[in-house]
């Protein structure tokens, strides 16, 4: 006998499992854009070495502004990819760190990194 209400848990477990990157409506259609915009995919890389805090970010990465380093952050850590640690000992130290769904995007991001890196001179007129 089927329980009240398990065919349309089942349903929306099945819409939901997996989402669909073409349909307009796919919640997927925001994380896409976080995670593929030129600081995410910068921020997620660099935090695949080791958390790092705001000020060692920044330095890395060059053309950076503060304002959007801080917006980037937040909406990474919003969106479940980066944690925010806040030390409780000492002075007040702020460090972001992968979460485990942000280390397998970043693992990703990083192939695509390392390839346009490696292919710079096929993808550049001289």
């Amino acid at each position: 006998m089927v329980k009240p209400g398990e065919d349309l848990r089942r349903n929306l477990h099945d819409q939901f499992e997996r989402g669909d990157v073409y349909a307009p409506e796919c919640p997927s259609r925001p994380l896409l854009d976080h995670l593929t915009s030129r600081w995410g995919v910068l921020v997620l890389v660099l935090l695949l070495d080791r958390p790092h805090r705001f000020g060692e970010l920044a330095s890395l990465i060059g053309g950076v502004s503060d304002k959007m380093l801080s917006q980037t952050l937040k909406t990474l850590v919003g969106d479940g990819f980066v944690t925010r640690e806040v030390g409780t000992d000492g002075p007040v130290r702020v460090t972001y760190a992968l979460t485990d769904v942000g280390q397998g995007a970043a693992e990703r991001l990083a192939d695509l990194v390392e390839w346009l890196e490696s292919n710079m001179n096929a993808l550049v007129p001289a």
